[in-house]
């Protein structure tokens, strides 16, 4: 009988009934109304931004503070992204784009401001398939994604804005997508994001104290960029019913093949998306001390990069699920079945 102002997960089938949403083949009712919800959600707090900086702007003035001019399309005033001309996207989509990757590896930039938002927004047609399919926007992705540094940041802009999903058509799909299930607390966009950060935090000195070998693996992989991709892929076929793992594997050989990504590490990328969820269900399920079990993993993997790079995406998926899932047996299982499996494979 209390009141609640908390759309609480017993509430939202009857709920969404009530709206008129109806389940189908892929989606429950209740995941239909949420994804909805989450939209407008997301809506609000974009055009939130806007009038927080336009207040704060008209309320306390910085006279005393001028645009820095970073390159001949973007400046910087008070540590945000200021575009230098509010038609620049209109005209030029594919400085779009180009707007993160300045952020990325301009130092002290926060975020974009009042005008950069606008005019993003006013430029969200000019953001379709030819834009999608533009080749200059593919080689500008493929860099924020292989700079590493400030990607989790730049990813989570990117989807703010809802850039993110109008460039990478199957990412928008599950934008809001909520999971009902025991383990997730974060839609799927969100917790593809966490999973990115998790990646991202094991290239981090600062953090080498959570996940040592995880970090020390990290540290000797070569183009750790493929771990992004993969993290960023993972789970991008939720809710579309059949095998989320397979699909999103097709999925991202398109991706690859689209963006010149080399064959050996598209196939790489593939493999972990396939097999992503693999690691975890033998070491909580099977008993690793079945020498079968470990060789037929080995088989599987074939080699020491494979097998490192699924055991890093494994353990960011689980962290990025929710705070409460993971925990040192389960950590431990892992790094069992990592080292057993590389020792079958000749390494240390």
């Amino acid at each position: 009988g209390r009141r609640e102002d908390r759309l609480v997960f017993d509430l939202q089938t009857a709920v969404a009934e009530s709206f008129g949403y109806a389940s189908n083949a892929d989606k429950r009712a209740s995941e239909l109304l949420m994804q909805r919800y989450y939209w407008a959600a997301k809506a609000v707090s974009q055009l939130n931004q806007v009038i927080r900086q336009n207040i704060e702007e008209r309320l306390f003035p910085q006279t005393d503070v001028a645009v820095r001019r970073i390159n001949d399309h973007f400046g910087e005033k008070a540590g945000m992204l200021e575009v230098l001309d509010d038609t620049l996207y209109q005209r030029e989509p594919r400085r779009i784009l180009e707007t993160f990757l300045t952020v990325q590896v301009t130092p002290g930039i926060q975020g974009l401001s009042a005008r950069t938002l606008r005019a993003l927004y006013n430029a969200r047609r000019r953001m379709d398939s030819h834009f999608r399919n533009d080749p200059a926007n593919h080689a500008v992705f493929m860099k924020i994604l292989q700079h590493g540094d400030g990607l989790t940041h730049v990813m989570r802009m990117m989807n703010q804005t809802s850039v993110l999903g109008r460039y990478l058509w199957v990412f928008r799909r599950i934008v809001g997508q909520m999971q009902h299930d025991l383990f997730h607390v974060y839609t799927v966009d969100q917790h593809i994001l966490m999973v990115l950060r998790n990646v991202r935090r094991f290239m981090i000195p600062e953090h080498v104290h959570e996940y040592p070998m995880c970090s020390r693996l990290m540290a000797q992989f070569e183009k750790p960029w493929v771990l992004y991709v993969a993290a960023l892929f993972h789970d991008i076929a939720k809710g579309r019913g059949g095998d989320h793992s397979e699909l999103g594997a097709a999925e991202v050989r398109r991706f690859c093949r689209a963006h010149g990504v080399q064959r050996e590490d598209a196939q790489l990328i593939e493999f972990l998306v396939a097999h992503h969820l693999l690691m975890s269900r033998l070491a909580q399920k099977e008993d690793l001390s079945d020498p079968e079990v470990i060789r037929n993993f080995a088989r599987l993997v074939g080699d020491e990069r494979h097998l490192s790079a699924l055991y890093l995406l494994t353990v960011a998926d689980i962290r990025g699920t929710s705070p409460k899932v993971w925990n040192a047996w389960k950590g431990k299982l892992l790094e069992d079945l990592y080292r057993l499996t590389l020792r079958v494979l000749g390494g240390h």
